[in-house]
């Protein structure tokens, strides 16, 4: 603790030693991490629980003795626990208000006593002594914690027969871990609330540094930084001045003036207060002004640096400009590399390059705080791996080949097994490609963190059980999630050694293995090293550990590797699927002794994990049938009313994946989810709330589960969560729920009264293509109400739209020509469409080679046509429009020919352009499309085919080409709507009289005799038209006979 205590607390001007915590976040974040740690330390390790400390930790308590029960002799003002040491010493006295604590047990214990009041003991107790480690194992670990050798502390307990020195080796390598989590735990945190950038910065002082010295044109004599520690993210300045955007600070010596201390932050560069000579603490209060750069403040103050670095400012440019130009030769060697790889392998290139450049960013921007010297390595080059051979069918080879007997005969079981599966259908993605294997080259330049680790294997490889334990915990000190880290342990043969400690009976060596492979999983390459080693099988065994820490870290391992198909193959193939549903019941027995609090935790934990391991499971179709049949669903509904969001998410994300499912979707309305879902809405967990929405999202296909939401309230967060356009992953997720809820107008209804539409008419602009295509599909649905097309026009909804039109999305273009269709039907809005040239782009969108955008543009323009001031014109105005519609009746898309079926009964309304479609054959195609069962082709169809009939002899034509027969066979559909329709068309081929005459022959005039009954009044005037016709014919046909 002694870094955390020292470089990340805040403490006050008094400062450390005898100052006290200030009150802030920071420091409420590093006191609950290490409440956390000592809650948890008499389970995780009892044996070192029981060691007596060299000294007791001592401090004013707020706790009576009355808070004391079993387990203590308890008086008015004192408290004994009855937990002694060798020499007959209580390990907790307290007498009012000291207390004195002398063991681990006893300070876990007073934890869970403390209660409520845990945080403010804590506080006192740290304050109260200061350095803790010393306290706790003596003064030769003062440093430990801090800048001891892993390797020399290992030799120290192999060589040692001391079994208390053997313990307090151990405790110090836990102390040790927690310094580190505490260092890492606090960026994060500190991540989110900033983003550093501090290599502009290094590498102006560098620069500036080769132009000091003592020389005459030198333009400064000295510049250094304060701190000779630098942070993995670059930074040197603690942590909690990071949160200020604080990167480091400087002592500046020109040639005129007196020492000046700079600080470098995002803002730019400032004078501060300056360090004190006696402590060394730097005074962070800005005394002046604030500029650019590090340049600009100097040229300001020293006149001498002004004037040499006017003399030196070409050479200093071209320093500045090599910098920032030194990547440019890897973009060359990038370029012939592409050259000498073709075809797919190239693709997977480009792929991969690309994913290791947003790890790379990723990793660049994020504060992480491991202290280490600054050490300048070569960039290591990453070899490409040759895909050739896996073209061919043959094995990628093996990464290591030092495995045991029994190691590999599970390999190859596991392996032939795997390769005997059929690919299945499932929601994969590029993930599954194969990566390109990452190893390091001999000749290059490596961290010293790389050859540390290959000694830590060798100990794994040959030590005793206790030396394993130590070197899984020297190893746990390491930066895990670095790549070089990573394949260290993987080039020296760690993986093997690791898996393989999970085949023993040792439980601790197995939580130490599980706790390094589950850091380092998190890599690609590393995921698919331990499916070919077999290590998934043996992971799944362990889910049926009564050890829960085990059970949580293989889950959560199995986790990190199920990201790829294989891997999740090899999950449900061992019966991983249904171990892990069971883990999702809390209610399991275990060994492990049950403490209220802690229990229930470890419970929520472990369900927590089996969550996590089959939402990664859940991306295929066979494991989400798997999770279903072995009763995952109603577990995830009971831990869906938890109130732990770390457990809600993984939960709310598995449940999201398989909803695209139907029978899940049932599923989920029978355990009533949605309920549960939509209270999540109002979570202040961004990411929980994305899930949920996109959960609602998947689900709300159905009509049932849309009143659902709107019915519990879900409507109305879901609007208010559109304010919120910075993050764009929930404003997909929640856009999404939106356009599926919408599709019910119930719901419309209730948007309009939020507010939604205006809001989504904003969002129509400068935003990602998976959030527009969500908008506009929503808004497609919103204007079908003419109230809602006045509230888009009146937002100036109609020019966006219009303007999406030239996308090439194909989901974005089917829902924006559904939104321009729909407010189409307003004559105001038209005018402004047809002003926009939004005709004309939907025409062109006939040409587009998908189904589903020729048709949505089909529809598109049937609206538009009807609400034209002079549409026959317009139409006849786009060279080559109507030779293209009718040219579109030769699909095999059934919903394309009804749309386009559709657009020529609107187009045939002006003759002239009913008799231009007639020359490009608009008539033998309409017949050819007669012989249909589909309803909505036949309403369609016999609509085109009756208004066509109004052009010359098209009547005769429909009946030359056998049309009239198959219309009469629409007459016995049940949809009224085709009824209606047909009994027009035939209303028209009836002034024919052969057409007449093959009515009569297919039984027509018995179908519309019922017809005439309907109480659809155009069905009624049509039928009894046609009827008329026939019978006219029939008595003109009597008449002629007797004459």
């Amino acid at each position: 603790m002694g870094v955390a205590l020292t470089r990340l607390a805040q403490w006050t001007a008094a400062g450390y030693g005898t100052g006290t915590l200030e009150i802030t976040p920071l420091n409420e974040i590093l006191l609950k991490e290490i409440i956390i740690f000592v809650e948890h330390f008499i389970y995780d390790h009892p044996q070192e629980a029981k060691f007596v400390f060299v000294e007791p930790l001592e401090w004013k308590t707020d706790l009576e003795p009355s808070a004391f029960e079993s387990g203590y002799i308890v008086s008015k003002t004192t408290v004994n626990s009855e937990e002694i040491d060798k020499n007959g010493q209580p390990l907790l006295f307290l007498s009012v208000p000291q207390i004195k604590v002398r063991s681990f047990k006893q300070l876990s214990q007073l934890v869970f006593i403390a209660k409520d009041t845990k945080l403010k003991e804590a506080q006192a107790c740290i304050e109260a002594n200061r350095d803790p480690v010393v306290k706790i194992l003596g003064s030769d670990y003062s440093t430990v914690t801090e800048d001891s050798s892993t390797s020399s502390i290992l030799h120290e307990i192999t060589n040692g027969d001391d079994p208390e020195n053997e313990t307090k080796m151990k405790i110090a390598i836990l102390l040790k871990q927690l310094d580190l989590h505490l260092l890492s735990y606090t960026l994060r945190h500190i991540s989110l609330q900033i983003r550093l950038n501090p290599e502009p910065v290094k590498k102006d002082i560098e620069l500036l540094k080769s132009f000091s010295g003592k020389g005459e044109w030198t333009v400064l004599e000295s510049i250094d930084y304060t701190s000779d520690y630098e942070f993995s993210n670059g930074c040197r300045a603690p942590p909690w001045r990071q949160i200020h955007g604080e990167m480091c600070y400087v002592l500046v010596k020109p040639h005129d003036v007196e020492t000046l201390c700079l600080t470098c932050s995002t803002e730019g560069v400032f004078l501060n207060g300056g360090k004190a000579d006696d402590e060394g603490k730097i005074d962070y209060e800005r005394k002046g002004e604030v500029y650019k750069d590090l340049v600009t403040l100097l040229k300001d103050k020293s006149a001498v640096f002004s004037e040499n670095m006017s003399k030196q400012e070409t050479r200093f440019n071209e320093e500045q400009q090599k910098n920032q130009t030194e990547d440019v030769p890897k973009k060359e060697e990038t370029y012939a590399v592409h050259k000498t790889i073709s075809g797919s392998d190239k693709s997977k290139l480009r792929k991969n390059q690309i994913n290791f450049g947003k790890n790379q960013m990723a990793r660049r921007l994020e504060p992480s705080l491991n202290w280490r010297t600054t050490v300048d390595f070569k960039d290591r080059k990453a070899p490409v791996k040759d895909s050739q051979e896996e073209k061919h069918g043959g094995k990628p080879e093996k990464t290591r080949t030092s495995i045991s007997p029994g190691r590999a005969q599970l390999h190859r079981k596991s392996v032939d097994k795997v390769e005997e599966i059929i690919s299945e259908s499932s929601s994969e993605s590029e993930e599954d490609e194969e990566l390109p294997d990452h190893r390091q080259e001999a000749n290059t330049d490596l961290p010293s963190e790389y050859w540390q680790i290959q000694k830590l294997v060798k100990y794994l490889k040959g030590g005793n059980q206790t030396a394993t334990v130590i070197v899984l915990c020297s190893m746990r000190d390491f930066n895990l999630a670095q790549e070089t880290c990573q394949l260290a342990i993987r080039d020296v043969g760690g993986l093997e050694v690791l898996i393989n400690l999970l085949d023993t009976d040792e439980v601790k060596c197995k939580i130490g293995s599980l706790k390094i492979l589950k850091e380092i999983s998190h890599n690609p390459q590393i995921q698919r090293n331990i499916v070919d080693l077999g290590g998934l099988p043996i992971m799944v065994n362990i889910l049926d550990s009564p050890y829960k820490s085990l059970k949580c870290l293989a889950a959560e391992t199995i986790a990190n590797v199920a990201k790829f198909k294989r891997a999740r193959q090899v999950v449900r193939q061992y019966g991983g699927i249904t171990k892990l549903v069971s883990l999702l019941d809390c209610a399991q027995n275990s060994i492990e002794p049950a403490q209220s609090s802690l229990y229930e935790t470890r419970d929520v934990e472990v369900a927590r994990c089996g969550a996590l391991a089959l939402w990664s499971c859940s991306k295929s179709y066979s494991n989400k049938e798997a999770i279903r049949k072995a009763g995952g669903i109603p577990l995830l509904a009971r831990l869906l009313k938890t109130s732990h969001e770390d457990m809600l998410i993984p939960v709310v994300g598995t449940l999201q994946e398989c909803a695209s499912e139907e029978n899940y979707r049932a599923a989920i309305k029978a355990e009533r989810i949605i309920e549960n879902l939509v209270k999540n809405l109002n979570s202040e967990n961004e990411q929980l709330q994305e899930h949920c929405a996109m959960a609602i999202y998947q689900c709300a296909e159905d009509e049932e589960t849309r009143d659902l939401v709107r019915l519990h309230g879900g409507l109305k967060p879901l609007a208010t969560l559109l304010n919120n356009t910075d993050n764009k992953e929930l404003l997909a997720a929640v856009t999404g729920a939106i356009w599926k809820c919408s599709i019910s107008k119930e719901n419309v209804i209730k948007f309009r009264e939020y507010k939604a539409i205006e809001t989504l008419v904003g969002l129509l602009t400068d935003q990602p293509e998976e959030v527009l295509v969500n908008v506009v599909g929503a808004l497609g649905e919103c204007c079908q109400d003419h109230e809602n097309r006045v509230i888009v026009r009146k937002c100036g909804g109609i020019q966006p739209l219009v303007n999406l039109l030239v996308g090439i999305n194909q989901a974005l273009l089917v829902n924006v020509t559904k939104a321009v269709g729909a407010c189409a039907v307003e004559p105001e809005s038209m005018v402004i469409i047809d002003r926009l040239d939004g005709v004309r782009l939907l025409w062109s969108l006939l040409k587009n080679p998908h189904p589903d955008v020729k048709a949505s543009a089909a529809w598109a323009l049937c609206p538009c046509i009807q609400n034209a001031k002079d549409a026959g014109e317009m139409v006849r105005s786009f060279v080559g429009g109507l030779e293209l519609v009718v040219n579109l009746l030769k699909s095999d898309n059934k919903e394309v020919l009804s749309s386009v079926c559709a657009a020529i009964t609107n187009i045939a309304k002006d003759q002239e352009n009913l008799a231009v479609i007639t020359d490009h054959g608009v008539v033998p195609l309409l017949s050819k499309l007669a012989n249909t069962n589909n309803d909505k082709l036949r309403r369609h169809l016999a609509e085109a085919i009756s208004r066509c009939c109004m052009w010359g002899r098209n009547r005769v034509a429909f009946g030359e080409h056998k049309a009239v027969a198959p219309l009469v066979r629409y007459l016995k559909s049940s949809d009224t709507n085709v009824h209606r329709a047909t009994a027009q068309a035939l209303y028209q081929l009836s002034e024919d009289p052969d057409n007449c005459i093959t009515m009569h022959e297919n039984a027509a005039v018995k179908l519309l005799l019922d017809m005439v009954g309907s109480p659809d009044q155009e069905l009624q005037e049509a039928a009894a038209g046609c009827i008329s016709n026939i019978r006219r014919l029939a008595l003109a046909t009597e008449k002629a006979k007797y004459n």
